[in-house]
């Protein structure tokens, strides 16, 4: 019988269990401190109707989601996790307490051109705040603030998170007679980071026709740039002109005084006029996140705020703000550069149990009594040389070796043996775990991310 050749799709990341503990390492640390603001976790099915998703997707949405039949049903894998919090939340409006905060980190699909640092399949890590007929302002500086001490936690440092207001632009776009062009404008913007602007400007006036003047008013005004108080200084001259522009202005403003509030310094947050998000369902202030020292990987973090997503499913107007990790990118960038770091434990136990006598009796007994005192454990049952079996130890990374042999159990004791240090001594069960458990809960407090270069 012929053998199918044992292979992984493009745009699918499969780890080696090393990285796979990492990324665990990395998905607990956001859960703490999501949980840390008041979030709720929540899972919602990967598979919905289709007509559920593509409510309103639009922009990029409809090309990009897979799609299939089964019978007589219309299904779809969901493209991110905001569409189907809209309609939970429509479904379950009675039942929930508003504001109503959840997170969720789960997998997307999204069937576009796989390539360094993009996947077609991805967890995403999202948080979102949903009111009950208004949304206070402030959410849209807290959303930012609590990825500022995601990343902080995770260890990094060279971030900037980018704020922009989709309310400023709608209001920008009329006052120079674009309107009916805003949203295919903000498509064109939002791609300035991957194509330039030369090319932005080329799209803008040879696929949406606009004459060369209007053009230049669009890539002067996306130029305003400068620390955050240049840039809302140079925004005050479209002042008084027109009403949303105005609002926009306003939220802005806001937004950016509470950023510092919360406490997000300066060197990590921006005004960027060029940020519009591509999903049309965004309605306020939008966001994206990029590592300083890998701009070429463009955002790993985004979102922003929606007024009108879950009018597709209730009468009743539920507005959101929420911002999205996309994880697996992010891991992925990290990985490559080497940014990971190897003192977070990546080892699927803390010490490997390995007796050496005919009865495996005692430690038995003493791998239990170590999972009692919460450390993880795990027996080497197989008749191997000794020399194997510490080399198995080794090669999975495992800090610690627990021997039991004819003299450990007539002593009523273990040897202990550090395989890092390969140092080796003789203690009781509980001495033995006390000094595990030091250690471990020591390393485990190392961040993820190494410290930046």
């Amino acid at each position: 019988m012929s053998k199918i050749e044992p292979r992984t799709l493009s745009g699918f990341m499969e780890l080696l269990p090393a990285p796979q503990l990492k990324m665990e390492k990395m998905t607990e640390t956001l859960r703490r401190c999501y949980s840390l603001y008041g979030f709720t976790p929540l899972d919602t099915p990967i598979i919905e109707a289709s007509e559920v998703l593509l409510a309103k997707g639009g922009g990029e949405t409809e090309k990009q989601i897979y799609r299939f039949s089964k019978g007589d049903s219309d299904l779809a894998l969901r493209f991110d996790l905001t569409v189907p919090l809209a309609k939970y939340v429509a479904q379950n409006y009675g039942k929930l307490s508003f504001p109503f905060r959840r997170y969720q980190i789960g997998k997307v699909y999204r069937g576009e051109r796989a390539q360094r640092g993009r996947f077609r399949e991805f967890y995403q890590a999202d948080i979102d705040v949903i009111g009950d007929g208004k949304l206070d302002i402030i959410n849209e500086a807290e959303i930012p603030a609590i990825i500022y001490r995601c990343f902080t936690e995770l260890g990094l440092k060279r971030f900037k998170i980018k704020v922009n207001n989709r309310k400023l632009l709608n209001g920008f776009f009329s006052l120079a007679g674009m309107s009916e062009k805003a949203q295919d404008i903000m498509h064109a913007i939002d791609k300035k980071d991957k194509i330039g602007a030369n090319e932005v400007r080329r799209i803008l006036m040879d696929e949406l026709h606009m004459f060369s003047h209007k053009a230049d008013d669009v890539m002067d005004f996306m130029a305003i740039s400068g620390n955050v108080e240049e840039v809302m200084c140079g925004l005050e001259r479209y002042k008084g002109m027109d009403e949303t522009f105005d609002l926009g202005f306003e939220e802005l403003k806001s937004v950016v005084k509470y950023l510092g509030d919360f406490g997000v310094p300066e060197e990590n947050f921006a005004v960027d006029l060029s940020i519009a998000r591509g999903l049309d369902y965004y309605t306020g202030t939008v966001y994206e996140t990029e590592m300083c020292d890998h701009p070429e990987i463009g955002s790993v973090c985004s979102g922003g705020r929606y007024d009108d997503l879950a009018g597709y499913y209730t009468d009743k107007k539920l507005p959101g703000v929420g911002i999205s990790i996309g994880l697996t990118r992010l891991f992925y960038v990290l990985n490559e550069q080497g940014l990971l770091s190897e003192e977070t434990v990546s080892s699927p136990a803390d010490v490997l149990v390995i007796p050496m006598t005919d009865d495996p009796g005692p430690s038995i007994a003493a791998a239990t009594a170590l999972r009692s005192a919460g450390i993880r454990t795990q027996i080497y049952c197989e008749q191997k040389k000794f020399k194997a079996k510490l080399g198995y130890a080794d090669k999975l990374s495992i800090p610690y070796a627990v021997l039991i042999g004819e003299d450990e159990i007539n002593e009523n004791v273990v040897a202990l043996k550090d395989m890092r240090s390969g140092t080796q001594q003789k203690l009781s069960i509980e001495d033995a775990s006390e000094l595990i458990k030091r250690d471990m809960e020591q390393r485990s407090k190392a961040p993820v991310i190494k410290e930046d270069k």
